[in-house]
């Protein structure tokens, strides 16, 4: 049984896990002993979902409820979304990490459309990595990983769910109705005066309406079967500080009025987030009033301090919108301009 991870854990993840040396000395994390270490993991894990939406389960026995680890999706700013377990060895060699990750897999690929999951393992954890051999990753290179040299396996929408189970038959994720859907194109127009339900256009601003482009790709979320979110993004090379940066503009990000409230924007932006990255962005941008800024810092967003020009029919000009960026490859936030190089998005 999983159960998304709750600071009440913190005692039964020491017992389990934390205080097991067999099992942290297999973790990047290096090893801990103590209970307030625990509770530490325990908050981390809790933010965790309330950033992303996503996160690590408790593994419990369906039959006792007893405590057995922790498994899940882990976002990392450097590197996206990697699947991680850690078992208290009596729950080891019993086939769960397999029976869980593949609930997670399925999860990762079938709920949330990510486009890819990660994995790191210590150079000879042999017993973690025939495990990600037999969920159906492939060797992806090195990493650094809390300062630890680790091997990177990676998770295809394929390989990694080819024998998934369903997360949501077992496990309170949350939404656990929402379903994510991925698709080229600009998406529907109609989708979003429906989704919208009345509510101005975003771009009409300081009395005026901006042209933007058109968007290139497009994620829905539906729940119970109906539509109730989407957004689109276009990718793009613009100039930071004059030079060339692969950018991924997120746009539209709209949810139903009578379903905010739930945590849907979040999961679809982090979703996005990981697409822009799998497509090769460098950094990922948005454009959004004044209002929702400190939502969007909340999730890891920073605002430029810098003017930001687009293109209009009239020619360039100051974008009226604020600009949001989410850095994925640790470059540096830009000290003097931004050029989107196009229509805003």
């Amino acid at each position: 049984m999983l159960e998304p991870i709750r600071r009440e854990d913190s005692d039964d993840l020491f017992e389990a896990v934390v205080s097991q040396d067999s099992v942290m000395r297999w973790l990047a994390t290096g090893r801990a002993d103590s209970r307030s270490a625990a509770e530490a993991m325990c908050d981390a894990h809790v933010a965790h979902w309330a950033r992303h939406g996503y996160g690590d389960f408790a593994v419990r026995d369906a039959a006792t409820h007893v405590f057995l680890g922790r498994v899940g999706l882990r976002n990392h700013a450097r590197y996206g979304v990697d699947l991680g377990f850690a078992l208290h060895p009596q729950a080891q060699g019993r086939g769960i990490a397999g029976e869980a990750g593949r609930a997670c897999l399925e999860w990762a690929f079938h709920r949330l459309a990510l486009p890819v999951v990660f994995a790191f393992v210590l150079p000879g954890n042999t017993a973690s990595i025939s495990l990600l051999r037999r969920l159906g990753a492939e060797a992806a290179g090195t990493v650094q990983s809390s300062g630890l040299h680790c091997l990177r396996y990676r998770f295809g929408p394929a390989g990694g769910t080819a024998e998934a189970g369903h997360a949501g038959d077992d496990s309170d994720a949350g939404a656990a109705d929402l379903q994510l859907r991925y698709t080229p194109g600009p998406g529907s127009q109609e989708d979003n005066a429906a989704l919208r339900d009345g509510l101005p256009v975003p771009f009409q601003v300081n009395g005026f309406c901006l042209v933007r482009a058109d968007m290139e790709h497009a994620l829905t979320a539906a729940s119970n079967g109906k539509l109730v979110a989407s957004l689109g993004w276009l990718l793009r090379e613009m100039t930071f500080d004059g030079a060339p940066r692969r950018v991924a503009g997120l746009s539209n990000v709209l949810v139903h009025p009578a379903h905010r409230g739930r945590g849907i924007a979040r999961t679809m932006i982090s979703v996005a987030v990981e697409h822009a990255r799998a497509a090769g962005a460098e950094t990922v941008m948005l454009l959004c009033r004044p209002e929702q800024v400190p939502l969007y810092t909340r999730l890891g967003w920073c605002q430029p301090a810098v003017p930001v020009t687009v293109l209009q029919p009239a020619g360039t000009q100051l974008c009226p919108l604020s600009t949001m960026t989410y850095d994925l490859t640790e470059l540096p936030q830009p000290t003097i301009d931004v050029s989107l190089q196009g229509l805003p998005f």
